[in-house]
């Protein structure tokens, strides 16, 4: 019998009925419109709820149309909200539910990984964990038939995840997405400071620029940047916003950050 994690957030991230997801989902990548850059080998994309971070979100997906038969695997990397633990967690689940359906795990990639000491099978950090969720219903509507390769990241050097992405970079075949959002809870002008710089550390494969409270995911984040830069990819933003932009005050705001590395 498969085993199946059942989605956490459904009808408070986003929407948990079927049919008013996709269309959200859709109208958020129509919005995004087409691109003409290079396709990417790796994604940075925020996690919040869709009201607030989809837009930013959605352009990043948008990026991937051109390749939406091509991309076969998503090894996908969030932090941990809700559990403390040392390195990077794994599932022992075959599949992982949205109301739009179930995306497949990748069996043999998780076993790669877990050879390295750094990895292990935490179901436990997966269960309520939002930052992986929220990313599956927009590679559901972008991609056409592709696996998932997922762990929530606790405690670990850039170093430790960079060698987790290295030994499941393969080829064109597999997307490396990185779930993280930006500053929280600082004021408008004081968040768009902060996440200008951040951004440009992003772009200048700088990892030791981004610090403890520039990045809820700051720890995947540099883990992709180190071994980006050993690997000769160019960074570019695609969108910079924070919640006083699409849906909230701007007294305490969240930051969020799209990205695209080839």
């Amino acid at each position: 019998m498969s085993k199946v994690r059942a989605p956490a957030v459904a009808d408070r991230f986003y929407p948990g009925d079927p049919e008013e997801l996709m269309r959200l989902v859709d109208g958020l990548l129509d919005s995004a419109g087409p691109t003409t850059a290079a396709p990417p080998k790796a994604l940075i994309v925020p996690h919040a709820g869709y009201i607030y971070s989809g837009p930013i979100a959605a352009s990043a997906y948008a990026t991937l149309a051109p390749v939406r038969d091509r991309i076969r695997r998503v090894v996908l990397l969030g932090p941990s909200h809700r559990l403390a633990f040392q390195g990077l967690a794994t599932t022992s689940a075959d599949g992982f539910a949205t109301p739009l359906g179930t995306v497949g795990i990748d069996r043999q990639a998780i076993d790669l990984a877990l050879t390295l000491p750094q990895v292990s099978i935490l179901d436990q950090a997966h269960a309520l964990e939002h930052s992986l969720e929220v990313q599956l219903p927009f590679l559901q509507r972008v991609l056409s038939d592709f696996s998932l390769v997922p762990f929530v990241v606790g405690e670990a050097g850039p170093e430790a995840v960079a060698q987790v992405l290295e030994r499941l970079w393969d080829g064109p075949e597999t997307l490396i997405l990185i779930s993280s959002d930006l500053t929280h809870y600082l004021d408008y002008e004081s968040a768009r400071r902060i996440d200008t710089a951040t951004s440009a550390a992003i772009e200048a494969l700088n990892p030791e620029s981004i610090g403890q409270d520039q990045a809820c995911g700051r720890i995947p984040v540099n883990g992709l940047l180190t071994l980006a830069r050993r690997r000769g990819l160019k960074a570019r933003t695609l969108d910079l916003r924070n919640s006083g932009d699409t849906a909230g005050p701007r007294d305490q705001v969240v930051g969020y950050g799209a990205y695209a590395l080839a």
